[in-house]
């Protein structure tokens, strides 16, 4: 063999060998619908089935972009969207209501590649607050418009605004009432802890869930490029404008190709204080941490604040971790090469 063929060979080798590894690359996403007190004996078998069938087509939806060639951003949308069109969770519809009755919904969303991000805060009008976030940061100079702001740029976009109705169901007005009823009872103050804690009576399963329900998705994809998003509709009975973390970039939302992709949800404050997002990402990138390790110390860090509830990250080797100090936490994952995982309560899989 000519010293031409042998290099012709070896190149074809090559770009044989380099295309296998393209074709093998790992990539998925990981959900979560919310952490909290979550228990079998609060939770119907019919109800269990409605939240593993919605995990599934979020992880589904995602996942199909993914496959499909999809940049990661666009899998974070589409999987957030099952999420916020259901009203099992507590985002878009389904969103928990404030002191006023009225729904209030925050969202943001980042790119691993470019650090660009996007966030929107107490919004009444927007179907899917996900894709409002997104357009923050892809059609303005900014990172975060709040309320009638950030609507009146959803109308130069287009958005078609709808009534704040939309998101309201009935399991959330009796939420509302009874927190009411226990603000006005007797020590108030304590049991307004109570309430925070979420470690009320359950009436019919959903009382408990003061705070809880946020969604949220980190994906990579082939190219190898992270993404995170969250939405909430924050916490019942919530006052004076208050926002958490997930639309706060670095507390409830985060992602870098360096590092990981983060989403979370929880007791909103406490992860506001402990910068929840960027600290994993932190730990990864100053300590050369595992995912798994940077999510457990800094979830830690959470509970020794005072807080609770969970995370989803995600690295650029698609390695995963869904941490969580609460009794359950609504989560699930799907990669290529393994069968989708869903799972809800604390003895299940974190992994």
């Amino acid at each position: 063999m000519s010293f031409r063929h042998l290099f012709v060979a070896l190149g074809l080798i090559g770009s044989t060998l380099a295309a296998s590894a393209a074709e093998t690359k790992k990539f998925g996403l990981v959900i979560h619908g919310g952490a909290g007190v979550i228990k079998r004996d609060t939770m119907t078998p019919e109800l269990e089935a409605q939240y593993r069938a919605k995990l599934n087509d979020a992880l589904n939806a995602g996942y199909a972009v993914l496959e499909h060639g999809g940049a990661a951003l666009d899998a974070v949308t589409a999987a957030v969207n099952i999420l916020e069109d259901s009203p099992l969770f507590n985002a878009g519809k389904g969103a928990v209501l404030t002191a006023d009755g009225i729904c209030e919904l925050d969202a943001a969303i980042m790119n691993g590649q470019t650090l660009a991000a996007g966030s929107i805060a107490g919004i009444r009008h927007i179907k899917n607050p996900i894709n409002l976030a997104r357009d923050v940061m892809e059609k303005s100079p900014h990172v975060m418009l709040i309320g009638e702001g950030a609507e009146k740029f959803a109308l130069t976009l287009g958005y078609e605004l709808v009534p704040n109705e939309y998101f309201r169901t009935e399991m959330r007005i009796k939420q509302l009432e009874r927190a009411k009823q226990l603000e006005k009872a007797p020590k108030a103050s304590a049991l307004l802890q109570e309430i925070f804690r979420a470690q009320l009576d359950d009436e019919a399963h959903f009382v408990r869930e003061q705070k809880y329900g946020t969604v949220g998705c980190v994906a990579l994809d082939q190219r190898g490029n992270l993404a995170a998003g969250t939405s909430t509709g924050g916490m019942t009975n919530k006052k004076f404008g208050r926002v958490g973390d997930v639309p706060i970039i670095g507390a409830g939302t985060y992602a870098n190709n360096a590092t990981c992709a983060v989403s979370a949800t929880g007791w909103g404050e406490f992860f506001i204080r402990a910068t929840v997002a960027h600290d994993i990402s932190a730990q990864m990138e100053y300590q050369q941490k595992s995912v798994r390790e940077a999510a457990a110390a800094t979830i830690a860090k959470v509970g020794k604040l005072g807080g609770d509830g969970g995370v989803i990250v995600l690295d650029a080797q698609g390695n995963l971790s869904m941490e969580f100090n609460s009794e359950g936490m609504y989560r699930g994952h799907r990669l290529s090469g393994a069968q989708a995982v869903v799972a809800i309560y604390g003895d299940e899989t974190k992994r």
